[in-house]
C-alpha cells in the first residue's frame, strides 16, 4: 500500500502545511496541489461540496505530491466510508466533544475487528495498491475536531483513545462556544489559554494538534506555539487576498501606460 507520508513527518516533529478546500473544482485541487502543501483537504462541511463533487478533487489531488484528505460534515458512518472508499488517506471529523464522539468516529475508519468500517474501498485500492486492506489502518489518519466546551472538558480522554492520531481545532466555533467573536488567532485569553491546553494535553499523549489558521503568518504563529499541522486559510481566503492585493496595486498611484487599441480585444 502507498505510504502516507504525513505519518513520518508528524513521527519526527517536522510541520506538516496543510491545504483547505471549500469550492468545488477538481482544476483548484490540483493547483494547490502541486504548490508545496504536504496535504490538501476537501472540506464537506462548511465547503459547497458535496460527495458527488468530492471523487474528482480527490483524484485531481492523488496526481500531485499532496495526501489527500477530507473533512467530513459530520460523524456519520455511511459518509466517513465512502470518502474513505474514494481515496481519502486522512479524515477530519467537526464537532467531536465526547469519549463515545471519538471512539465512534475512529471505529469508523478502521476494519474489524479494531473497528466496524464495511469492507470495499474502491478508489481506495487504485490510490492505495492492491495491498490497501491490509495495510489501510495503518496508514489512514483520523483527526477529532474539538470545539466545543464539551470538548474541552473531555480533551484528555479524548486525545487518549487507541486508534486517533490527533486533533484539529476550530478555533472559530471554540470562539463562539466562550461566549466571543470567531477569530482563528483570537487575542482573547481565555481563549488563547484553551487553545494552548489543548495543544499541550495533545502533544503530550503522543498525538498530533493541527489547526485551522487565518493566513500564512497566523500558520506560522500556530507552529511557533507547538501545533504540527497548520491550515494557513482556505481557497476562498487566498483567492480574496489576492484579488484584493491585485486590485489594490491596479488601482495604486503608480501611472500607467494606456493600453493600445490593438491590444484591447484580446486576451
Amino acid at each position: 500500500m502507498r505510504i502516507n507520508p504525513l505519518r513520518q513527518l508528524l513521527a519526527d516533529g517536522k510541520p506538516v502545511l496543510n491545504a483547505w478546500l471549500s469550492i468545488p473544482s477538481s482544476y483548484s485541487a490540483e493547483v494547490l496541489g502541486h504548490q508545496g502543501f504536504d496535504s490538501v483537504t476537501v472540506d464537506l462541511q462548511h465547503g459547497m461540496i458535496g460527495f458527488d463533487a468530492a471523487i474528482p478533487m480527490l483524484q485531481a489531488i492523488s496526481a500531485t505530491p499532496a495526501v489527500p484528505m477530507v473533512r467530513v460534515s459530520k460523524n456519520d458512518y455511511a459518509l466517513v466510508m465512502q470518502l474513505l472508499d474514494a481515496g481519502a488517506y486522512g479524515v477530519i471529523c467537526p464537532m467531536i466533544s465526547t469519549v463515545k464522539d471519538a471512539q465512534d468516529f475512529v471505529s469508523y475508519c478502521r476494519y474489524p475487528p479494531t473497528g466496524q468500517r464495511s469492507f470495499g474501498p474502491a478508489r481506495g485500492l487504485l490510490y492505495g495498491g492492491a495491498d490497501y486492506f491490509v495495510h489501510a489502518d495503518r496508514e489512514i489518519l483520523t483527526f477529532a475536531m474539538l470545539e466545543t466546551r464539551e470538548a474541552v472538558a473531555n480533551a484528555e480522554a479524548i486525545v487518549a483513545i487507541d486508534g486517533l492520531d490527533g486533533i484539529y481545532i476550530g478555533p472559530n466555533d471554540l470562539c463562539l462556544a466562550y461566549g466571543k467573536a470567531p477569530r482563528a488567532e483570537s487575542d482573547d485569553p481565555e481563549v488563547k489559554a484553551v487553545i494552548a491546553d489543548l495543544c499541550g494535553k495533545t502533544r503530550a499523549a503522543g498525538k498530533a494538534a493541527g489547526i485551522f489558521c487565518s493566513s500564512g503568518a497566523g500558520a506560522r504563529q500556530r507552529l511557533d506555539e507547538g501545533f504540527g499541522i497548520v491550515t494557513p486559510g482556505n481557497d476562498v481566503g487566498l483567492l480574496t487576498q489576492a484579488a484584493r492585493d491585485a486590485i489594490a496595486v491596479a488601482k495604486s498611484s503608480v501611472a500607467v501606460a494606456p493600453v493600445s487599441s490593438s491590444l484591447r480585444s484580446g486576451y
